[in-house]
């Protein structure tokens, strides 16, 4: 009974162990990640894009 635990224990261990590898294989680099004071900016400058309150660059540029 003891062995049969130990060997059910051993094989969740090894599933475990693949779904953590799985997971550091397929992680999101941690500075793709905005902030809430990042992703409100992003939401202003969008908004203001559609809006047509923008400048293009090589407008600027000149």
């Amino acid at each position: 009974m003891a062995e049969a635990a130990i060997s059910e224990l051993v094989g969740e261990l090894r599933a475990i162990k693949k779904d953590l590898a799985y997971i550091k294989e397929h992680m999101i680099d941690v500075d793709m990640i905005l902030t809430a004071k990042e992703e409100k900016r992003l939401e202003k400058g969008l908004e203001e894009y559609r809006e047509g309150k923008t400048t293009r660059l090589e407008d600027f540029k000149r």
